[in-house]
């Protein structure tokens, strides 16, 4: 817990306190290991003898409970002493250059650190109390574990904040005031589990008891009052049945101890709950727990009692051959008495192991955990060596609990790329490895990472572009309106980490590139009604007259160069009057007899002699289907047969539409035709020599080149010769695969 009055420190008594807990702690001795305990306490001491935590708890108290506390969990004299160094961090204005200066850079860095992550929980359970969450409840919870994980890198950051969080539990529960739920269920769901999965049973047993007791006050008080009426009872059975079989035990050669082993409050009620049973059912079931030397002496003593009691087949676990995967290691079984030759005693639970699994059962890997001078540099934790390798075991636990928390998945390493940092209302925002304070702006919402343009890190103002760390505190200052930065796309810049963040940054940029695109079309066609006349025609009437959903579908087109404002021209004005009498005999009559080519190589069905033209606007070429509309004074306008154009004008005028085929050209010459090829791509230096070098290659001449480049994004449009229109389709498969093409098509 930290301390109430922590923002005093850097006032001129925090300053005279400091003073006096250095010279307590240097008067005796260099920054060494002797008599660590001692100096830690008289350095802590007019730290913080006179302070409170928010429990109401004395800081020197709590911090000398914690110190028993990590003692029991097997901690050594060292690992006591950094209990006291972490409250007295707070009230330090240099904490990490003063501890180092008299303790070493290690506990420096412990103190830190663990101070820094009992702050973060502090501030992320305000958040969870208050409502001022980016998510639930549930999801705070589990991100509080996951940052909790985080941080303990070291076992030693485990063990303190486990020991002080059982502390704060038993201080409440000696003066009878409640603690706030968040902090109950933190316990529950946090801390007891992270003790279950390190072994440390007996710290598991009590946070999950003094939890409950404040979660579920009613439950808990049934449930032990349950269990005090039978006590006497149940004491005077268990005690019979020990010495019967420490006596028998010992008889049959083996030296056992035997013990009777309580079951907490939580197990009973999450037995009931989970198996629908009463109290009577889960009681019943006593529980005894057989010590002995060694392993083979353990399946003896197994041998022996289910020789003289009844085994309940599957209720049997070999733990010994097949460890639990935080190390422990037991056999259980439960078995009934022999009444009358019948199985109809009451269940005892009866678990049977050695002295070393038992030490392990009791303390976990904590049991394993070792201490020693480091020299000049102060102190280093090491490892306890030996057959049992606690190291790899602490990881393999912690990073067992990672993939319990992450639904089994492999390759998702918490240690390895996810970072937990706080918005300023302290709700927890996983980000990955790297992210920065824009990636956060994003993950908190995609207006805000828009406008995004500048960042305080734990108060301070840091570049956008500055990796967080764990337990940071970001706050974002915003412009009102704007956009993204395109530097925040340049890998090299290093202002995203978040592929997530990275597709909203181009999601942005694309959505301006469309915005002008229609701008620009909105414009073109405005001045086309202008010219014409016809200002008061709505344009959405406009765009579905010409087959459009809406006007910016129209403009879109019209601003890419995709759709040509001749065919607008054409609605409003068409190319061809409506026929008078007197001009009957400029239409064309189908007969039966066969057409000639013209020069273009179009052969007219059924008409001979008449000139025709290939249509500008959709520029046919063979084998394109197409069809003829007659023209007055300009033959017969050739356009390709689904052209938006033709089918506008033979639909207003049918009788103008005549059927056309291709023929040979006249003379039998190679005849070329002039098509338009759209193409867009990523803007670069080189782009349009490499185009035009495919053409080249593929031996069509490009006659025309139009350019345009918006924010970063080319519009060409290549005026080619060609005799074959199939053929086009395979060459521009190769302008596709030009570097930063991204379509290449017939206009």
């Amino acid at each position: 817990m930290v301390a109430v009055s922590s923002q005093q420190r850097f006032t001129a008594g925090a300053d005279l306190n400091e003073k006096t807990a250095l010279s307590a702690a240097t008067a005796d001795s260099s920054p060494a290991m002797e008599n660590m305990l001692a100096r830690a306490r008289a350095f802590a001491e007019p730290l913080i003898a006179g302070e409170r935590l928010k429990t109401g708890e004395n800081t020197l108290a709590h911090a000398d409970a914690v110190a028993a506390i990590v003692e029991r969990m097997g901690g050594s004299e060292a690992m006591q002493a950094a209990s006291y160094l972490v409250y007295s961090c707070q009230h330090l204005n240099r904490p990490l250059e003063v501890i180092a200066k008299v303790f070493g850079q290690n506990f420096a860095l412990l103190a830190v650190e663990t101070t820094k992550l009992v702050q973060v929980q502090e501030q992320a359970r305000s958040a969870t109390g208050s409502g001022h969450l980016l998510e639930g409840a549930g999801t705070q919870t589990e991100n509080v574990r996951k940052m909790l994980l985080a941080f303990s890198r070291d076992l030693r950051v485990v063990m303190l904040r486990l020991a002080s969080r059982l502390q704060t539990l038993r201080y409440a529960a000696q003066v009878k005031q409640p603690v706030s739920e968040s902090v109950a269920r933190e316990s529950l769901q946090v801390f007891a589990p992270l003790a279950n999965r390190l072994g440390i049973w007996q710290v598991k047993w009590e946070i999950e008891d003094l939890s409950f007791r404040f979660l579920e006050p009613e439950t808990y008080k049934l449930i032990a009052q349950l269990l005090e009426e039978k006590r006497a009872e149940r004491e005077g059975y268990v005690e019979q049945l020990r010495l019967r079989l420490e006596t028998q035990l010992r008889e049959e050669g083996i030296q056992a101890n035997v013990q009777g082993r309580p079951k907490n409050i939580y197990s009973i009620v999450k037995k009931m709950r989970g198996k629908s049973l009463d109290f009577a059912q889960v009681f019943d079931i006593m529980a005894l727990r057989v010590i002995v030397p060694d392993v083979k002496d353990c399946y003896a003593a197994l041998a022996w009692v289910h020789s003289n009691f009844q085994p309940i087949d599957e209720e049997f676990d070999d733990y010994i051959a097949r460890p639990k995967p935080n190390g422990y290691q037991s056999l259980h079984t439960v078995v009934r008495e022999r009444l009358n030759g019948s199985a109809a005693g009451k269940p005892i639970e009866i678990q049977i192991r050695t002295e070393e699994m038992h030490e392990h059962a009791e303390h976990g890997v904590a049991a394993h955990w070792a201490y020693k001078e480091a020299g000049t540099k102060g102190y280093a934790g090491v490892w306890a060596g030996g057959e049992y390798d606690a190291k790899i075991a602490v990881l393999r636990q912690l990073l067992a609990w990672e993939r319990d928390l992450s639904g089994g998945e492999q390759g998702k390493g918490l240690f390895d790329d996810r970072i937990y940092v706080l918005t300023p209302d302290a709700a927890i925002v996983e980000l990955p490895q790297g992210a920065t304070p824009v990636d956060f702006a994003y993950s908190v919402h995609t207006s805000l990472g828009h406008r995004c343009r500048g960042a305080r890190v734990d108060g301070a103002m840091v570049p956008l572009n500055t990796p967080l760390q764990n337990g940071q505190t970001v706050e974002i200052i915003a412009v009102k309106d704007g956009g993204p930065s395109r530097d925040w796309l340049n890998a090299e810049l290093g202002y995203l980490a978040s592929h997530r963040a990275r597709a909203k940054v181009r999601a942005w940029f694309n959505a301006q590139i469309t915005h002008e695109t229609i701008a620009r079309g909105r414009e073109a066609v405005e001045k086309l009604l202008q010219r014409e006349g016809k200002t008061a025609l709505k344009l959405e009437d406009l765009a579905a007259r010409l087959g459009f959903k809406s006007a910016d579908n129209l403009f879109e087109v019209v601003g890419k160069d995709e759709f040509s404002l001749r065919n607008i021209e054409n609605l409003l004005r068409p190319p061809v009057e409506a026929p008078s009498p007197d001009d009957e005999g400029v239409l064309i009559k189908k007969s039966k007899g066969s057409g000639k080519a013209s020069k273009s190589g179009v052969l007219v069905v059924g008409v001979s002699s008449l000139m025709t033209q290939l249509a500008k606007c959709c520029r046919p070429a063979p084998p394109d289907p197409i069809g003829g509309f007659v023209t007055r004074g300009h033959g017969v306008s050739v356009h390709r047969a689904d052209c938006s154009n033709y089918r506008t004008m033979a639909a207003a005028q049918p009788e103008r539409a005549i059927e056309v085929e291709w023929g040979t050209p006249k003379g039998g010459q190679d005849a070329v035709y002039a098509v338009d090829v759209s193409v867009e791509a990523a803007d670069r230096q080189g782009l349009l020599r490499d185009i035009s070098d495919v053409f080249a290659r593929e031996k069509m001449n490009v006659i025309g080149v139009q350019t345009q480049s918006v924010k970063g994004t080319a519009w060409m449009t290549f005026t080619i010769e060609i005799a074959d229109a199939t053929r086009l389709s395979q060459v521009l498969q190769v302008v596709k695969a030009v570097t930063g093409v991204r379509s290449a098509r017939r206009r």
